[in-house]
């Protein structure tokens, strides 16, 4: 009787193992989580590529950072949005392209995207919504890496 109990207990230990290892291997997709995790390091790096040639065509610009005011990120479809707020402290009418990274809770990025903000009145300020390029999970911060006035 022993060796039948022994039996049961070794085969429900290895139906439990093989169920994990095919839990373990089953996702949305046919990537390892290291695959996953390379092609999201490859989706910001792309991002981040083309942000970075959406500003460097802005030309006759000047920083103008502290004209951007980011509000609380939210979601939308999984997608992180951040309301942003441009405030034209100049005598004239200006243009402005705000370069908005989504970050993790440890500061990680997750992605970054470019807005344009246009015609914004002398004295005025205009809103706008930066929304991220893909769905982003967990708790998702915003900051103005960058932001030109032209």
């Amino acid at each position: 009787m022993a060796s039948v109990r022994g039996m049961r207990v070794a085969g429900a230990t290895l139906l439990a193992t093989v169920l994990a290892v095919a839990v373990a291997g089953c996702s949305d997709s046919d990537t390892s989580p290291s695959d996953a995790a390379s092609k999201a390091a490859d989706v910001v790096a792309s991002a981040t590529a083309d942000a970075q040639k959406q500003l460097d065509e802005v030309k006759d610009s000047v920083n103008a950072k502290d004209d951007v005011k980011l509000g609380d990120v939210a979601k939308d479809d999984g997608r992180a949005t951040v309301p942003v707020t441009v405030s034209n402290g100049q005598s004239s009418t200006q243009s402005y392209v705000v370069m908005v990274n989504f970050r993790d809770s440890g500061g990680n990025m997750l992605d970054t995207v470019v807005l344009k903000v246009n015609d914004v009145e002398a004295g005025k300020s205009k809103d706008a919504t930066a929304r991220s390029h893909r769905t982003l999970d967990g708790d998702v911060t915003a900051d103005v890496a960058r932001a030109l006035r032209h």
